[in-house]
Parts: structure tokens; C-alpha cells; sequence
């Protein structure tokens, strides 16, 4: 009963992100490319507005990247769907057994994901993929809110610098007692944070993904690394 209230409290907030217009710089742009659109998806209706988390709402693993993109989720209307971003982070969730399939190219694909929830750090596509913070601040409260609703979560995925900053000032700003000292950005590592273990991951960019940065195994860890410490969790708890 819990889950199904918060399934549909989650999908209030989601139509509430949609309409969210806090930032005049991230609408206007959001609407622009909107209209515009790339020559490829010339025939597609674009979404052209906040786009809210998506995933398991039992999920004890949340993933955090940095906005949607222009012509990605922008487009689509689901985070991390329609772009190469999306298709390298599904593809190791599906591989680690967190989705059922690692396409990510349509609302109405048929994918699913298991024991895991993805959001954004930022709501709205920026331009050239770069949020300021001020408008990564007027996000917080839908990262706090969605939390709050995801009652089982315990990993926190932080994909790259940006998401990990969100996440941690999400927290504070949410009352989370934090250690004194944050550990620094890298690859794989993890924290404690309050009731959560912050693990970061680089972000699937193409700008990563194409140079070596970030492979599917490095990634793949990541994710196995979150659900070891998910079971760890409930273990500790039992």
C-alpha cells in the first residue's frame, strides 16, 4: 500500500517538475531547442520540459546524473532516453542486472528498471550542457522530495563532479548529518552520508565514454559495487 501511495506521489511530482519554470534561462532554452530541434528527430514532438526521475519506486539504489540533454531527454521526456549517454548507462544497468534491457530510446521501449531509480541533478536540458548553481540549488528540493518518497533507498550514484556536488549539498541542505571531511571525486569512490553510501561514478559522456575515460567495466563496477553495499545494508538491518 506504501509503495503504490508513493508510486503515485512520485508521478504528481514528476507533472510538477514538468512544469516547473524557477529558471527563465533553462525554459527558454529547454523550449528553444524544443522548436528547433536536431534534423534527425525533425518528425518527433519534442517534450520541452522538466523532466522527473524514473525507475523502481521500491529502489534501494538511486543514480544521479547531471541534467537532460537537449536532444535526449529533452526530446523523449525520460531521463537518460534517446541519447548515447542513456544507451552506456542502461546498457551496464541492464548487464548488472538493474533493467531489463539496455535499449533507451522511447517512453515506450518497454524498459523497466529493477532495485534502481535515475534522476537528474538539474531538471531541464541546459545549454551547452552546463547548469549553474544556482540552478542546480533550485532543483534541490525535487532530489529531497523524491527521496524522501524512495523509502528503501540506501546507494546513492553520484555520475561525475556536478551530480556528487548535488548530492551532498541535497543532503546537507535536507539535514543530513555529514562527516566533517568529504572524500575527493573519483572514480569508485564512496562515503558515508548520513543513512546513505555516496559512490561516484564519471558521468556517461560521450566525452568519457569515447576516449577511454569511462568503459563499460568501469562502469559495470559501479554498479555492482552499489548493489553489494544495498545488501550489505539490509544484512545490517535484519
Amino acid at each position: 500500500m506504501v509503495a503504490d501511495k508513493n508510486t503515485n506521489r512520485l508521478r504528481a511530482l514528476g507533472t510538477e517538475i514538468g512544469e516547473c519554470r524557477a529558471c527563465p534561462r533553462l525554459v527558454e532554452w529547454r523550449e528553444h531547442v524544443a522548436v528547433e530541434k536536431r534534423a534527425s528527430f525533425r518528425d518527433d514532438k519534442y517534450f520541452g520540459a522538466g523532466v522527473g526521475g524514473f525507475g523502481d519506486p521500491k529502489a534501494r539504489i538511486v543514480v544521479v546524473g547531471l541534467a537532460p540533454a537537449a536532444h535526449g531527454a529533452n526530446r523523449t521526456g525520460r531521463i537518460f532516453t534517446g541519447d548515447r549517454s542513456g544507451d552506456f548507462l542502461f546498457g551496464s544497468m541492464h548487464r548488472c542486472g538493474l533493467a531489463n534491457q539496455a535499449a533507451s530510446v522511447s517512453l515506450n521501449d518497454g524498459l523497466r528498471l529493477n532495485d534502481a531509480y535515475v534522476l537528474a541533478a538539474v531538471r531541464c536540458a541546459p545549454p551547452g550542457n552546463k547548469p549553474a548553481p544556482a540552478e542546480r540549488d533550485n532543483c534541490a528540493s525535487f532530489m529531497v522530495r523524491e527521496l524522501g518518497l524512495l523509502s528503501n533507498a540506501s546507494v546513492l550514484v553520484g555520475l561525475g563532479r556536478f551530480a556528487c556536488d548535488a548530492i551532498w549539498s541535497t543532503l546537507r541542505a535536507n539535514g543530513v548529518e555529514l562527516p566533517r571531511k568529504r572524500n575527493k571525486f573519483a572514480h569508485l569512490m564512496e562515503q558515508s552520508a548520513g543513512p546513505f553510501t555516496l559512490v561516484a561514478s564519471f558521468h556517461p559522456s560521450q566525452q568519457n565514454t569515447f576516449t577511454g575515460r569511462l568503459t563499460e567495466p568501469m562502469l559495470d563496477a559501479v554498479f555492482d559495487r552499489a548493489i553489494q553495499l544495498a545488501n550489505a545494508t539490509d544484512s545490517a538491518k535484519k
